[in-house]
C-alpha cells in the first residue's frame, strides 16, 4: 500500500504572539483561513519559522490540541506539527502527544546541538518512527544542526511505512537528482530559499512540491510553484511565479528565519506580533524596503494587504 503523500505547498507558518507575549490563538484561526483560501496544501506548526526552539514544553502541547481545535468539519488542509526534542525519548513523547491530539503527521529533524553522527541520526528517525502513532516527514537541515544526511541515509528512511515526507534543505542539485531517480515512496519536498537553488529543479526532475514559509506571505504564488508538473503548462507557470517573485524570496531570507517573514506580516496586517528574544524586528530601513517590494507585487490588491506604511527616506 501506498503512503500517504503531500503534493503541493507545504507552508511552515509563523506562531503569531499576543503584545505580552503569550500565543494568539485567534491570531493562528485567521492565518489557518488565510491558507485554506489561497490553494495550500497542508501547514506545518511549530517549524523553525514557528520559533520552535523558544516555545516552553508546556506552550508545544498547548498550540497542537488548540489548533487542531481549529479544523474545519470538511477541511482539507493537513496539520502537521514540528515535534522535534532535545534527545529521541522527548521527541518521541512530542510526537505520541501528537497523534493523539489527531494531528495528521509530524515533522522531526536531528536535535539542535548535539551535531550526531549521520548514522545516529537514522537510528533516531527510525526508532521515532516505530513508536510514532502518525506518519513522520523528516527534514534534512545540515545549516540549522551540522547532521547532514546523504542519499542512501533518506533511502533508508524512505524505507519506513510511518516516513513519508523529505523536506531538502540542502543545496546539492544532484542529491534531489538522485532521490528523484530513486523514486522512493516518499514525498520529495525542499525549502524555498532561493539561495539554495533547489525549488526548479526538484520540481523539474519530479518533486511533489516545497515545504517553504513564504507562503506565509504569497500562498497562492507557492502553491504555484509547488504544484507538481504534468504538462509544459505546470512548467512555464511555476518558472514565471518563480523569477516575478524572487525579489521578494531573497527579502525574506535576508535574516535569518523567521525575521523578516514575520516583521514583514506584522507590516501586512497580518496576525504575527513580536518575536520572542533575543529575536529582534526588521529595522525602519529593512521593513521598508521588503514593503516596497510588496507594492511592486501588487500584493495589497491581490490579497488585501494594507501597504500605507510612509517609506524611510534613503540616508
Amino acid at each position: 500500500m501506498s503512503k500517504p503523500r503531500i503534493e503541493g505547498s507545504f507552508v511552515a507558518l509563523i506562531t503569531p504572539f499576543n503584545e505580552d507575549g503569550s500565543i494568539d490563538y485567534g491570531g493562528f484561526e485567521a492565518l489557518l483561513d488565510f491558507q485554506r483560501s489561497n490553494g495550500t496544501a497542508a501547514v506545518l506548526i511549530m517549524g523553525s519559522t514557528g520559533e520552535v526552539s523558544m516555545l516552553s514544553p508546556e506552550e508545544r502541547r498547548e498550540v497542537v490540541t488548540r489548533t487542531l481545535e481549529l479544523r474545519a468539519g470538511d477541511d482539507d488542509l493537513k496539520f502537521y506539527y514540528g515535534c522535534t526534542g532535545p534527545h529521541t525519548e522527548a521527541t518521541i513523547d512530542y510526537v505520541r502527544h501528537a497523534g493523539r491530539a489527531g494531528a495528521d503527521g509530524a515533522i522531526i529533524a536531528a536535535p539542535a546541538y548535539v551535531c550526531a553522527s549521520t548514522g545516529a541520526i537514522v537510528d533516531y528517525c527510525l526508532e521515532v518512527a516505530d513508536a510514532s502513532p502518525i506518519p513522520l516527514g523528516f527534514y534534512n537541515n545540515p545549516p540549522r544542526v551540522s547532521t547532514d544526511l546523504g542519499v542512501d541515509d533518506i533511502l533508508r528512511l524512505a524505507e519506513h511505512p510511518n516516513i513519508v515526507v523529505l523536506k531538502e534543505a540542502t543545496s546539492r542539485v544532484g542529491q534531489i537528482a538522485q532521490l528523484c531517480a530513486a523514486e522512493p515512496d516518499l514525498s520529495l519536498m525542499c525549502c524555498c530559499s532561493p539561495n539554495l537553488g533547489l525549488v526548479v529543479p526538484l520540481m523539474a526532475l519530479g518533486g511533489h512540491g516545497t515545504a517553504n514559509m513564504t507562503g506565509n506571505v504569497l500562498p497562492r504564488e507557492m502553491a504555484v510553484i509547488s504544484k507538481p508538473w504534468t504538462d509544459d503548462g505546470d512548467a512555464m507557470r511555476c518558472r514565471a511565479a518563480w523569477l516575478e517573485n524572487l525579489p521578494m524570496l531573497h527579502f525574506l531570507y535576508a535574516e535569518v528565519n523567521p525575521v523578516a517573514v514575520k516583521s514583514l506580516m506584522a507590516a501586512f496586517g497580518l496576525p504575527a506580533g513580536p518575536l520572542r528574544r533575543p529575536l529582534q524586528g526588521l529595522s525602519s530601513a529593512a521593513l521598508d524596503q521588503g514593503i516596497g517590494i510588496a507594492r511592486r507585487l501588487g500584493l495589497d490588491e491581490r490579497y488585501g494587504f494594507d501597504l500605507q506604511r510612509p517609506l524611510v527616506a534613503a540616508g
